[in-house]
């Protein structure tokens, strides 16, 4: 039975990776009519909206008892929602200046950097190979987002970014997701992002164009908003949030780590977008490193921290 809940966990996660890489082009394309920002509250908004039914449901079903005040559920998923924000705004953006293979591929180095970050936040303290490993796939960031200091893609520095605050939202959930049953700790983070990104929607861009019909049902927006504020956001963090009440956020970040596989897949099928040797190399060697960083060698003997 534990075999079983285990493949069907890990099954969900790759799923949710999955998802997410292949949405990189979605949306992409989206935001070249709908401005970021707005794209990404109607997005969160609309996931929020969709998890409503559902939590109340679920809300009267469980038996299960929240352990800590409401007000700290409200601060614990405000702080996962606000690094969700940082974290998909930074994508998104990033989408405007680089493909969005590179981009899941810089947005998948957030892998290398969780054992690090669970180590400053959770005291958890990384063995050396998890050392090696974020050195090895810093050299293929080095080798796919910056050949020289004068073409620095400001997308591929986003992307870096949001990699950092990615890598904050799976730790930190790993330190949460067993506070409150995880539909109400996904709606406040999920609302949470809705509400941010719609203050800075309103005061960056110019909103108004969401109540344009040619722009709202322009059909690669409309696909790319119910795709990703259904499956790739309101269902997929949904189950990350229940899953990582009983996994590490290493085992977590290892499943993720086949998210630019899937981005970069995307990119090819639906753009044609190829990378050169030289960034093939650096994507190679920044999916070694999270590989490196996370599996459990057989020389390894220093247990794995919960």
């Amino acid at each position: 039975m534990v075999q079983k809940t285990r493949w069907l966990s890990d099954g969900s996660l790759l799923l949710i990776a999955a998802i997410w890489g292949l949405t990189f082009v979605l949306v992409q394309d989206a935001i070249a009519t709908l401005p970021p920002f707005s794209f990404v509250a109607i997005r969160f908004s609309w996931a929020a909206l969709f998890l409503l039914p559902f939590l109340a449901r679920k809300t009267r079903e469980s038996a299960t008892p929240v352990t800590i005040s409401r007000w700290r559920i409200l601060i614990s998923g405000g702080v996962l929602g606000f690094f969700l924000f940082l974290g998909y705004s930074l994508q998104t953006f990033s989408l405007l200046y680089t493909t969005s293979g590179k981009s899941g591929f810089l947005t998948g180095l957030s892998v290398a950097l969780v054992p690090l970050l669970a180590w400053l936040i959770l005291r958890s303290r990384p063995p050396l190979l998890t050392l090696v490993g974020v050195g090895v796939a810093t050299i293929g960031l080095y080798l796919l987002a910056f050949v020289n200091i004068s073409t620095i893609n400001p997308g591929d520095l986003l992307a870096f970014l949001c990699a950092i605050a990615f890598g904050l939202q799976v730790v930190y959930t790993g330190k949460f997701s067993g506070l409150a049953p995880a539909p109400m700790l996904t709606l406040i983070q999920l609302a949470t992002v809705a509400v941010l990104s719609t203050v800075a929607a309103l005061i960056f861009e110019p909103w108004q164009t969401i109540f344009q019909h040619s722009v709202l049902l322009h059909p690669p927006v409309i696909v790319a908003l119910v795709v990703t504020s259904v499956f790739a956001t309101a269902l997929a963090f949904l189950a990350q949030t229940h899953i990582q009440q009983y996994t590490t956020p290493s085992r977590v970040a290892l499943i993720f780590a086949t998210e630019p596989v899937f981005a970069a897949l995307a990119d090819y099928l639906w753009h044609g977008t190829t990378l050169g040797p030289r960034a093939l190399l650096g994507c190679f060697l920044i999916l070694s490193g999270t590989l490196l960083t996370e599996v459990k060698w057989p020389w390894r003997t220093a247990p794995e921290h919960p």
